[in-house]
């Protein structure tokens, strides 16, 4: 993922909210949806968006009151920070597993520009 993605993603409310309450204990789409007054088609949403980023995964598998199982999530980030400078967006996620992913934008750099298409690109980007 890009730093411009990921910065956007992180920034997003219903996102942060769900990656903040599952830095704690696993959590399902539900329980998150009540603890946190996010609409449960929101979530589902949110969820499947962090998920694909790697910035969360299903823990664990629990069954509901009904007897239907659902995941149990859990965050991947175990902290984080965007950082903004001149033409420049940089994002360090500190992950659970000890790694360190980051992330760097360059604003001014051709293949970030608005509108460019492949072929404009530099060979390799």
């Amino acid at each position: 993922m890009q730093a411009l993605e990921t910065s956007s993603l992180l920034t997003e409310e219903y996102s942060i909210k769900v990656l903040v309450a599952l830095m704690g204990l696993p959590k399902s789409v539900n329980e998150l949806s009540e603890k946190l007054g996010i609409p449960i088609a929101a979530c589902y949403r949110r969820i499947r968006s962090l998920e694909k980023a790697g910035l969360l995964y299903c823990v664990d598998r629990g069954l509901t009151q009904k007897g239907k199982r659902v995941c149990l999530y859990k965050a991947k980030i175990r902290n984080g920070m965007i950082l903004l400078e001149k033409n420049k967006v940089r994002v360090r996620l500190d992950m659970i597993d000890g790694s360190i992913e980051n992330y760097d934008y360059d604003a001014m750099a051709p293949q970030n520009a608005p509108g460019a298409k492949a072929e404009e690109r530099p060979a390799g980007i």
